[in-house]
């Protein structure tokens, strides 16, 4: 019963913040897009498509043209008047380059009495993207590959690569003044700071590059004298020609998963939307709040519900295939073996967790056990960061698909 209810919640949850009802909900706070019949829509990101049917069905034809470019087999089909492409995700490929260029093509020819809907989600840093002159795409993959398996913040990993795009921290904005932009931004950054979503393509960027220095150096990245030379040049720290409305987060994604778990009879507890750690660390914090639950009845009695949202790091020492959620789910399912009525979750909202095609996983006290009547050896799926594979022998893959939306991550603990 326990897992069919953490299921209902985890679907409840994802339809919440769906991006069709966030522009629907938020289009009409831009007087300025409602009054106008000149718009160009450009619409980047993981929920792109989305977002940019939503608009198209609500502005019909004052939208005269536009470009959406989203992760490769996120695209729901055509959409009338709209150029559609996909691209590589977490890391830029040719496809991104191109999409890119093409879109800024199309707008610097349009009259400036046209403005731009910009339709942004999580994403868009990979996809939306046009490398500074004398960098190579392979520069940029090669720097990205080298934050993603540091474990470095996402706002550090931003700054670097800002300064390596000429579409990137509000350089976008400057690129296509004087035309006016008018953003709906769907976050997938903690703390809703739009100078990091998508890399803040039209928002100022507060980062130095004594910021940048002490990113290289934490990490000891391998930075060349070409790119390092980029580095030190300053981004926009004032954007005159760009508005923004967040219309959906993590934050709002937490508030419904409480919510539906109230309505199925659980006791609740936000624990927090910020949630930033390790992800095998943070499987093993959870797991020690389900024991306590069980042990105590604290900081909840059964039934409990927990909530938290955020996003967590691997930090990538093995050879094997997964996501921050699956490693975390996992870790969590060896922490729990044999205990009885605790269920847990955690997942992307986006339904894609890391390279992989499951959004996260869905463990109990049974999961580990699983594994082990195989003859198979749970830690060694852990050491190796090999998770998918550990939870597909567990049976607890989460697989929804591509949701079209993108509000970082998901954690729900339930003791029955």
């Amino acid at each position: 019963m326990a897992e069919k209810e953490l299921r209902e919640i985890i679907s409840h949850t994802i339809n919440s913040v769906l991006p069709e009802n966030a522009v629907k909900k938020h289009i009409s706070k831009f007087s300025e897009i409602q009054n106008n019949n000149k718009i160009f829509l450009l619409s980047i990101g993981k929920a792109a498509w989305r977002m940019a049917n939503a608009a198209k069905e609500i502005l019909k034809d004052k939208i005269k043209a536009g470009i959406v470019i989203t992760k490769y087999k996120h695209s729901l089909g055509k959409i009338d008047s709209l150029e559609i492409f996909e691209a590589g995700h977490p890391i830029p490929d040719e496809n991104s380059l191109n999409a890119t260029k093409i879109a800024i093509e199309r707008i610097k020819k349009l009259p400036d009495d046209y403005i731009i809907l910009f339709l942004i989600s999580g994403g868009g840093s990979a996809l939306f993207e046009m490398p500074e002159d004398n960098i190579t795409l392979h520069d940029i993959q090669n720097i990205t590959d080298q934050l993603l398996k540091s474990g470095a913040e996402i706002n550090e990993i931003n700054m670097i690569r800002k300064r390596l795009s000429r579409v990137k921290g509000g350089k976008f904005a400057n690129l296509i003044y004087p035309k006016n932009i008018y953003a709906l931004v769907l976050s997938d950054v903690l703390g809703d700071n739009l100078e990091s979503i998508a890399s803040g393509p039209a928002y100022p960027d507060k980062y130095t590059y004594n910021d940048v220095l002490n990113v290289i150096k934490k990490y000891e990245l391998n930075i060349n004298d070409k790119i390092l030379s980029l580095l030190k040049k300053e981004t926009p720290k004032n954007i005159q020609n760009a508005k923004h409305i967040i219309i959906g987060s993590v934050r709002l994604a937490c508030e419904e998963a409480i919510k539906k778990a109230k309505e199925l009879g659980y006791n609740t507890l936000l624990l927090t939307s910020i949630l930033n750690a390790e992800a095998k660390e943070a499987g093993k914090i959870f797991a020690g709040i389900a024991k306590e639950i069980i042990t105590t009845g604290n900081p909840l009695k059964p039934p409990a519900a927990i909530i938290a949202g955020g996003e967590t790091i691997v930090y990538v020492k093995g050879t094997g295939y997964g996501g921050r959620n699956q490693e975390l789910s996992y870790s969590f399912a060896i922490d729990i073996e044999g205990f009885e009525n605790v269920y847990f979750s955690s997942f992307g909202t986006d339904g894609t967790d890391g390279p992989t095609d499951a959004a996260g996983g869905i463990v109990n006290g049974k999961t580990i056990t699983k594994i082990r009547k195989k003859g198979l050896d749970p830690e060694i799926y852990l050491e190796n960061n090999d998770t998918y594979n550990g939870l597909s022998e567990g049976e607890a893959l989460l697989k929804t698909g591509p949701t079209g939306t993108n509000v970082n991550d998901i954690m729900i603990l339930l003791v029955d």
